[in-house]
């Protein structure tokens, strides 16, 4: 299994550019299957995540024209319905192929998603059945499988007990074809579920209110082909932010939306983090001093909890006690102990909530990343501790960021992937 060999202590300096957004990538690929008709994605990150998206795809019979960052999806006729056990499990968001499958074949089965363990017990798609029985789908539910079926699809009006951002990115696909208004309320609000309302209206369909709580849906008879850019992603751009902030450096993000970044630059503000926002860029500075400062993750357009473990990194470094309270994922805070392995003063109130004190000098240490962000805190710890550090199960990593490792060496980090 490969791992990263990270010297700690040196300064980084210099430009880089955020890549496409796994999560809007990955939702989009699927949405290809609402059209017989070609779609084109650019900007696409060629990350695992995408591989097994078209890896998937390809098994259904879709037509695939692969240029790296431009791919041209053709699915005018799949050869089957259900989605490979083997291929299905090794990813969430192969969830997100049921609504477009449903919405425009009537039938889909499935097993339960697969992916990332931060969560698992939390992430269930119980929101995802109702909201298909809402539109008139039967669902069975086997041992290994579950079986949706519907003669048609008609217009509901839903109300998620939970926000939830795939959850209602189906409920947008499956209600494109439905017949008849639809009406989803207590939506989650995230910009790439704007996103992919974004494409979808720019190719036939009639949906209003994203970005709000309450999202309306106008069924209609077809989805046309077209281009979908991908969006910059916030949450790599967010993470290079945060490795600037705790390391002291000066680096440019391009490609980026500072506009889907606001809750931390907000608390950047607040705490001392000295830097520049522009129409696309955000120009990390170095900063004298950096305050504790609390935190508590929420849906957007609060703090996001995908940032919250590059956040305690940085926590670690500022003056005075911070306490961090993530609501959003169980175990989400387990990984801090490797932290406090490395020196910092991180004290675990209860699985949800953290106090650190800081700042602490870090010190090198053998670690293993249990997850896409806490792996990317640990990056960021490596970076600052004095000494070598081996950060194990890097594929976590290779999962959110695309060739990391070369990307902050051409900044002036030490890290050398070894297999």
């Amino acid at each position: 299994m490969a791992k990263f060999i990270i010297n700690g202590g040196n300064k980084l300096k210099g430009e880089l550019s955020v890549s496409g957004a796994k999560n809007n990538a990955q939702i989009m690929l699927p949405a290809a299957l609402l059209s017989a008709e070609e779609m084109t994605l650019r900007n696409i990150p060629r990350i695992d995540g995408v591989e097994k998206t078209l890896e998937l795809l390809a098994d259904l019979g879709v037509e695939i024209e692969d240029n790296g960052r431009e791919i041209k999806i053709k699915a005018e006729k799949l050869n089957k319905l259900e989605l490979d056990q083997k291929i299905a499990d090794k990813f969430r968001t192969s969830v997100m192929f049921v609504a477009p499958m449903l919405a425009r074949f009537k039938e889909v089965i499935f097993p339960h998603p697969g992916g990332c363990v931060i969560g698992a017990a939390g992430r269930p798609i119980d929101l995802f059945l109702e909201g298909f029985s809402a539109l008139g789908a039967k669902v069975e539910v086997g041992e290994n499988f579950y079986h949706i079926k519907a003669e048609k699809l008609s217009g509901t009006d839903f109300f998620f007990t939970t926000a939830t951002v795939t959850g209602t990115q189906s409920m947008i696909m499956a209600s494109c074809l439905a017949t008849g208004k639809t009406i989803l309320r207590n939506c989650a609000m995230e910009p790439e579920i704007e996103a992919l309302a974004d494409y979808l209206n720019s190719v036939g369909a009639k949906i209003t209110g994203t970005g709000s709580p309450t999202i309306t849906i106008e069924g209609v008879e077809k989805i046309s082909g077209g281009i979908c850019n991908i969006i910059p992603d916030r949450m790599e751009a967010g993470s290079f932010a945060l490795m600037a902030a705790a390391t002291n450096s000066e680096i440019t993000i391009n490609n980026c939306e500072p506009n889907h970044l606001l809750s931390l630059l907000a608390i950047f503000d607040k705490i001392g983090v000295n830097y520049e926002k522009g129409e696309n860029f955000i120009k990390m500075k170095k900063s004298t001093e950096i305050k504790a400062y609390n935190l508590k993750t929420h849906e957007y357009p609060g703090f996001p909890t995908d940032l919250q473990s590059p956040y305690v990194v940085l926590m670690t470094q500022a003056k005075g006690a911070s306490l961090i309270q993530e609501t959003i994922y169980d175990r989400r805070l387990i990984w801090t102990d490797m932290l406090s392995q490395m020196g910092a003063n991180i004290i675990m109130c209860d699985p949800h909530r953290v106090v650190i004190n800081g700042p602490t000098k870090l010190y090198a240490k053998k670690l293993i990343s249990p997850d896409i962000r806490a792996g990317i805190a640990l990056v960021i710890a490596a970076l600052i501790a004095e000494g070598t550090t081996e950060i194990d199960n890097i594929y976590q990593l290779d999962r959110g960021h695309e060739e990391l490792d070369k990307r902050l060496n051409l900044l002036g980090a030490d890290i050398k992937r070894v297999d």
